[in-house]
């Protein structure tokens, strides 16, 4: 028996279960969520998976904000950037985009994110946690794997997994999940 595993069908299911928690969040007097990111260059790849977050932010309730800058800017001012959206009580969520310029170092940008702001799960004290079993963020691709995953009850609990890659954004989170994974 083939099962294929529709991504976006299952987007759509969780995309609507965020956009009923938002709403109420706002139904009882709270501001919805708030997330930013910042976009350095001008990288194709980066430009569509930014908008892609906007858009489904957008869709959730979301607020959202795209702070853009040359590739010309330094490792310096781009701290300044982040320390000013971690300082944004209004800010709830950030996101580096990567890659970024060859000059500026990404392991020191993501750790300047505050932990509690880091929903990209990079920071170190983030991939620890989730190293740990512990509740952190999760990278982006491995927990969408997880969801789409949980979405067609397909459990991974004593199965044998191979993951090709072990980046910390995809390959090392995603191992790591399904190593601790009881479903």
């Amino acid at each position: 028996m083939t099962t294929i595993l529709d991504g976006k069908v299952a987007s759509a299911a969780y995309k609507q279960v965020i956009t009923e928690e938002v709403s109420q969040l706002v139904a009882k007097g709270k501001r919805p969520p708030h997330l930013a990111a910042i976009l350095v260059g001008n990288d194709g790849a980066s430009e569509t998976y930014v908008a892609s977050k906007e858009k489904n932010c957008a869709q959730v309730g979301f607020n959202s904000t795209l702070l853009r800058f040359d590739e010309s800017i330094s490792e310096t001012q781009l701290l300044e950037e982040i320390d000013k959206i971690n300082k944004n009580d209004d800010i709830d969520g950030l996101i580096v985009q990567l890659p970024l310029p060859k000059h500026i170092n990404p392991d020191k940008m993501t750790d300047a994110i505050l932990p509690s702001k880091d929903v990209d799960g990079f920071h170190t004290f983030n991939a620890g946690q989730l190293s740990k079993n512990m509740d952190t963020f999760i990278p982006a691709t491995p927990y969408g794997i997880v969801k789409l995953l949980m979405h067609y009850g397909i459990s991974t609990k004593g199965k044998h997994a191979v993951v090709v890659g072990r980046s910390m954004i995809v390959g090392r989170p995603m191992s790591i999940l399904l190593s601790s994974s009881n479903s």
